[in-house]
């Protein structure tokens, strides 16, 4: 089986809810949504106090080219346009929406039918993506109608469908694909006729054995369409660890771009959502999220409305367990600590985790070895230990010149290390500021 050459570790799989059916979360009393749950500029209010929304109303429009529209998942109304602290513990810009019934846009098709032609052209299907606020649903949340217009002087031959979900615990995109197969291999045609091109791989790690006998027998007189499992190894789903697993080919540092080497990743959720958006007329208001942990009385896959604080999903799985040390937005390795159970799912949450006291206790960390581990297991070919010196140093200009931007913050390089040090929370820290500093160069340029 293929994976990916330099660097990766292999974490407990630990998929807990792997047979745990999606079901579907009650509508929350009130829903908050952050005006930024996508990479680039917010998005910017189009309602106000007062007014009455449907669910599937815009609610927020794009602030800039790199942006996305967000879409109440409730009907009800707008309670206030406020602050609230998002999972992060920032604060961050939001509309509150009071809960009032589930009455949906008349324009949304809610029926279970599957639509299986598209009559639209590539340019409408590209506008629809776009106000439908779709995003990577993978967790990166970068623009979806953005990554489906490539450069012009990239040859794309490409579609590689992120199925993989290497990340421990999580469950959602494994459920999603056993659950509804027909409706991502519709949204795969979307994205191929978009594109212009005629060959899809869904790349599939091999711990997933009914999903790939699923989509293979599925996709077995579907032209253009193959399913490849994949060796297990984390971070398999890095965008660019799958094209080298996938193709064999290898993306070189920013500024390039996967389509530079002619393939476009998109993750299998944001499928999902294309086929939802394109065939339905159903805006990104929802999605899967997997909540879960070893001391959790009911682990579940659940369908959740954005808006919807993380305590409900908690409440549902069971309440948080006794002797829960942390609790993560995400999965162990890239997901972030949520300070604040209130905080509402995004388009990015894809997990919420509880980590027992005994496991997220923070041993004592010790000086670097220079083992070198860290950078056997950096997948990017990255000095961790380097940059994550330089981040204590405040040495911004050393970590650009050693590539901190190519970083992709999956966490491998802390998992190593046997002195214990924060090597990802340092490394994050230099990598924002470095953004910072190379942002507000181009700006003078």
């Amino acid at each position: 089986m293929n994976t990916f050459k330099i660097g990766g570790v292999h974490p407990e799989p630990n998929k807990l809810t792997a047979d745990r059916k999606i079901e579907t979360l009650a509508l929350p009393k009130q829903a908050v949504f952050p005006l930024s749950q996508h990479i680039g500029a917010p998005a910017v209010p189009c309602v106000e106090k007062g007014d009455v929304v449907r669910v599937g109303t815009r609610i927020a429009e794009p602030g800039g080219f790199m942006s996305a529209s967000i879409h109440s998942s409730v009907s009800g109304k707008v309670a206030k346009i406020d602050t609230i602290v998002d999972a992060s513990g920032l604060r961050k810009p939001a509309i509150f929406i009071d809960v009032e019934g589930d009455d949906w846009e008349p324009s949304i098709d809610r029926s279970d039918k599957l639509v299986l032609q598209c009559n639209k052209t590539r340019e409408e299907i590209v506008e629809c993506i776009k106000n439908a606020g779709i995003v990577g649903m993978g967790g990166a949340c970068f623009p979806t109608h953005v990554k489906l217009c490539p450069p012009k002087e990239c040859t794309i031959d490409t579609l590689i469908i992120n199925a993989v979900e290497c990340e421990p615990y999580l469950t959602a995109d494994h459920r999603l694909m056993l659950e509804h197969p027909d409706e991502i291999i519709i949204g795969i045609k979307i994205i191929l006729k978009v594109l212009g091109i005629d060959r899809a791989v869904i790349g599939v790690e091999s711990n997933k054995p009914d999903a790939i006998s699923l989509l293979q027998s599925k996709t077995s007189m579907v032209s253009g369409i193959e399913v490849m499992p994949l060796k297990m190894k984390y971070p398999q789903g890095g965008e660019k660890q799958l094209i080298e697993a996938v193709t064999g080919r290898q993306v070189p540092p920013p500024p390039a771009l996967p389509a530079n080497v002619g393939c476009v990743v998109q993750n299998v959720g944001t499928v999902f959502a294309i086929y939802e958006a394109v065939m339905k007329n159903k805006p990104l208001f929802e999605r899967i999220v997997t909540v879960t942990g070893k001391g959790l009385k009911n682990p579940c896959n659940l369908k959740v409305r954005m808006g919807t604080p993380v305590s409900q999903l908690i409440e549902y799985a069971g309440g948080m367990p006794e002797g829960t040390g942390k609790l993560i937005s995400g999965g162990p390795m890239m997901g972030r600590p949520l300070l604040d159970e209130t905080a509402p799912v995004v388009k990015g949450t894809s997990g919420v985790l509880m980590i027992p006291e005994a496991d997220a206790i923070r041993r004592e960390e010790r000086n670097c070895i220079r083992c070198a581990k860290c950078v056997q297991a950096c997948p990017m070919g990255l000095e961790p230990y380097l940059l994550a010196t330089a981040s204590e140093a405040s040495d911004w200009e050393c970590a650009e010149e050693n590539w901190i931007m190519s970083c992709i913050e999956c966490g491998c390089c802390q998992s190593t290390c046997p002195s214990r040090r924060p090597l990802l929370d340092l490394v994050r820290l230099a990598k924002n500021r470095v953004g910072g500093i190379i942002r507000a160069r181009n700006a003078k340029k």
